[in-house]
């Protein structure tokens, strides 16, 4: 089969040579006996290790190539610090110490600037998430992060969404063959900002009378704009449970409001 080629900071990636677990734990003997070469065949040996976990990224904004450097940094701490009397395969090892790489990268090069409190509780969560590949355990629930580090899920869920890139104002927000609607054409006119003021504040009164859980799925829905699924899938429920929470809240609110 034809292999094609495709350069990523000057690396051939149908070239890379792939060891087996033999080759591996030779090739780590030799290098803890100070052998420089058997190093460096060790990183280029797992070179697509790194492509294979940058690949849950490739639909972002940010140079592959400068993501491809940073993971590789990843891949070198990895190999310094695998010790094989663990009996750990390395890909185990090494995986979530690269993920950590490109997900700290990804949060300080983004042009958001987050408050120092919400990038202490993001990275303190990607560390736990970490842990618990390494020790090959289920990831913790969004409630069980937070019950470890003593904050609200709501904190967290931000904390993780701060770690997210921007979204452009001409992003296409829906389209159903017509017209299509961009994110500018829901953004509310300074105009309007002095009206409705009452409304506004016996709608914040009664959103703060909610459940955080509901507060939480309402902003997730409608503020950031996520699906039920998503939510879901970070809140580990079922879809199902979302609607009903989503649905009970908005319930709430119209009682409260009337």
């Amino acid at each position: 089969m034809a292999r094609h080629k495709v350069e990523i900071s000057g690396v051939n990636t149908a070239n890379i040579k792939v060891l087996t677990s033999e080759e591996m734990t030779e090739l780590f003997k030799r290098m803890q006996k100070g052998d420089s070469f058997a190093r460096e065949e060790l990183v280029s040996g797992n070179l697509k290790l790194v492509l294979s976990i940058l690949k849950r990224f490739n639909t972002r904004c940010e140079n592959m190539d400068d993501l491809f450097q940073v993971g590789c940094v990843g891949l070198l701490k990895a190999i310094d610090n695998f010790d094989l009397s663990h009996e750990v395969k390395f890909s185990t090892y090494a995986v979530p110490m690269i993920l950590g790489e490109v997900r700290r990268f990804l949060r300080d090069d983004n042009s958001i600037r987050v408050s120092r409190s919400l990038k202490d509780i993001a990275y303190k969560t990607l560390k736990i998430k970490e842990e618990a590949a390494i020790l090959n355990k289920e990831e913790p629930t969004i409630e069980e992060i937070a019950d470890k580090l003593n904050v609200s899920v709501f904190e967290v869920i931000s904390a993780t969404n701060s770690l997210k890139s921007p979204v452009s104002m001409f992003e296409p927000i829906y389209n159903d063959g017509g017209d299509t609607i961009y994110l500018y054409d829901q953004i509310a006119d300074d105009k309007d900002k002095g009206k409705d003021l009452d409304i506004r504040l016996s709608l914040e009164d009664a959103i703060g009378n909610l459940k955080e859980r509901e507060q939480s799925i309402l902003d997730e829905r409608f503020i950031i704009g996520k699906t039920q699924m998503e939510i879901a899938e970070e809140l580990n429920i079922s879809q199902a449970q979302v609607s009903r929470l989503e649905k009970s809240a908005i319930a709430k609110l119209r009682k409260t409001l009337k």
